[in-house]
């Protein structure tokens, strides 16, 4: 059960304090307060956890300050849509939003290699006006000789350039706990140059210490990468650990699902799950089409494959495309097949703004019809 309160009312106020108190008399229920911040309001939401179901909603909607109370049955409460009960606020970090509404391309290495391609990749970016950029510090790999990233070493510099070039907010996968240390110390070190996303990989989808660490902390936002062998709602229920862990500000990252039913491509393509992501989730929606497809592909009218299912996932509604750039992709250190060239950067640019203006054109014409026909 959750119980909404008024515009206005904080966490610390006396309504809120009448609300647990009320919440009290029940055996077995316990209080979890969030302040939401959106688009146009901040709310305060206030969940009953417990066996709310003999708990009658009327003692709580005719508190002071209560705005509404909805009945909740999905697992993850905190980062849920409850058929659309509750509004989809998203996140704002260092000044960029990411919420249903934005919009936002995510180019980068999937692997630091060198100093030099870092550069040369931001100073790309900037050109662009792109303020946010992936960067991989530390790369989990199938094989235990492959290369696994530089670690904290290249830290410095990626966040140094990073500032240097504008970039706000640098998506970086960690896959250990200490990993979370080294980023913010090297982040302080840099004077908070730029911000970071950390990002959940795909192999630690279900490392649930791993998903709780990161969500003790408020600094940092979460990139959640869906598991390559797990089903959606398990990915979801995923991200509620770390949204009841206190961080709410995470982004779920469809990445294709291994399955021999995708062949040719790396991974079967799941962006159709943009919408549903959407639809039961308060999460804006990512979709990387590097490691979907997994290569450099053609198609028989000459765009790459990238191309298309980066369309078909923008067409759907996602809000962050995640994809790989590299300077000369044929000397990356990891994924280098897969990697757009960076003199490959303004057609892809230009083909994501003709399918994202054209799913913004689809949406104004059934919002349109909707006013009409009210």
């Amino acid at each position: 059960m959750i119980v909404i309160m008024t515009p206005g009312i904080g966490a610390a106020s006396a309504e809120v304090e009448e609300v647990k108190r009320q919440a009290r008399k029940y055996e077995g229920i316990e209080t979890n307060v969030h302040e939401v911040v959106g688009k146009i309001r901040g709310v305060t939401e206030i969940y009953l956890i417990g066996p709310t179901a003999t708990v009658p909603s009327d003692d709580f909607e005719a508190l002071p300050g209560v705005e509404r109370v909805i009945r909740v049955s999905d697992r993850y409460k905190l980062i849920g849509r409850h058929r659309g009960q509750v509004e989809a606020v998203g996140f704002e970090y260092r000044g960029i939003a990411f919420n249903h509404e934005s919009f936002h391309v995510i180019p980068g290495l999937c692997a630091v290699d060198t100093r030099e391609h870092v550069d040369l990749t931001f100073a790309a970016l900037a050109r662009h006006g792109i303020r946010t950029a992936r960067m991989g510090a530390y790369k989990p790999r199938t094989s235990p000789y492959d290369f696994q990233g530089h670690g904290k070493e290249c830290l410095p510099y990626v966040f140094e350039l990073a500032g240097k070039h504008g970039i706000q907010v640098v998506t970086m996968e960690i896959t250990a706990i200490k990993h979370l240390d080294e980023v913010r110390a090297a982040l302080r070190a840099s004077g908070d140059a730029t911000g970071v996303m950390l990002q959940i990989g795909t192999r630690n989808s279900q490392n649930f210490e791993l998903l709780k660490e990161v969500g003790q902390q408020k600094e940092l936002p979460v990139l959640y990468k869906r598991g390559m062998g797990i089903t959606l709602e398990e990915s979801i229920n995923a991200c509620e650990y770390i949204a009841s862990e206190g961080n709410r500000q995470v982004a779920f990252c469809l990445r294709g699902v291994k399955s021999h039913l995708g062949d040719p491509h790396r991974n079967l393509v799941d962006f159709a799950h943009v919408p549903v992501v959407k639809r039961l989730t308060r999460m804006p929606v990512c979709i990387d089409p590097s490691h979907s497809v997994g290569g450099r592909v053609e198609a028989a009218d000459g765009l790459l494959d990238i191309f298309h299912v980066t369309a078909q996932g923008i067409i759907a509604g996602a809000n962050m495309v995640l994809v790989d750039f590299h300077p000369a992709p044929s000397k990356a250190l990891c994924d280098g097949p897969q990697a757009l060239t960076l003199d490959e950067l303004p057609a892809f640019l230009d083909d994501v703004a003709i399918v994202r203006d054209a799913y913004e054109k689809r949406v104004a014409r059934l919002r349109g019809a909707n006013v009409r026909a009210a």
